[in-house]
């Protein structure tokens, strides 16, 4: 029996995924590399809560977090019910995808970088603080050039690690065949269906997309120790 390659789902959880972590990886610069530079200061008053929230991802169960989020987003939520009052939805839609991969892949952008940014030589950043710069003016004109590669990794680990989010995109996202199925979803909805080509394809080019992250990171780990 001949097996027909339905290519439309093949291509839109491909350019789904392209488009969610796009929008995350310019999330995870800007706003993921203002939380590390939180994080590394010590005199930060809410330092405790910012690093438990961005830790959370990394030892709470997914699926959890995803309940948790559509309790608080949802129309009836703390958080949901606000937004509705201005037509602003993010459950079942294209930005319940971009958060829940931001959750995910957060703690391993913010923990790394927060690391970079605190071994930092003080003594440059003292210099730059008695020149007039500004600790936010340092961090972009000083120190973000100086650990750049450090940065890339970050959001190479990171992207990959958005691109595998599965637990919390399932609650939030709502696998909506055509509109919030990611590859990741995708992969488990074709099995589900007991279309195992279609999974066995879509698994072969998370696979490959996962490779070109990891040939990307041990080319920046190799330069770095170049150094």
């Amino acid at each position: 029996m001949d097996y027909k390659i339905n290519y439309s789902s093949i291509i839109d959880p491909l350019i789904l995924s392209a488009k969610t972590i796009g929008v995350n990886f310019i999330l995870f610069i800007f706003l993921g590399t203002y939380l590390a530079f939180l994080l590394s200061k010590k005199d930060f008053r809410f330092k405790w809560l910012l690093n438990t929230v961005v830790t959370l991802p990394l030892i709470f169960p997914p699926i959890a977090i995803g309940f948790f989020l559509l309790l608080l987003l949802g129309r009836n939520g703390f958080i949901g019910a606000f937004f509705y009052n201005y037509d602003i939805s993010f459950i079942f839609s294209f930005k319940a995808l971009v958060l829940a991969g931001f959750i995910a892949g957060l703690p391993l952008m913010v923990k790394p970088l927060q690391s970079a940014i605190e071994q930092f030589p003080k003594n440059i950043k003292e210099a730059a603080y008695l020149s007039g710069k500004s600790r936010l003016k340092t961090l972009i004109y000083i120190i973000i050039p100086s650990i750049k590669k450090s940065l890339l990794a970050c959001l190479i680990i990171a992207c990959a690690r958005s691109l595998g989010e599965v637990g919390i995109t399932l609650m939030l996202g709502g696998n909506i065949i055509g509109k919030t199925d990611t590859i990741s979803l995708a992969i488990y909805n074709a099995v589900f269906d007991g279309d195992y080509n279609l999974a066995l394809i879509l698994s072969a080019i998370l696979v490959l997309i996962s490779l070109i992250f990891f040939i990307l990171l041990n080319f920046l780990q190799k330069k770095q120790t170049n150094l």
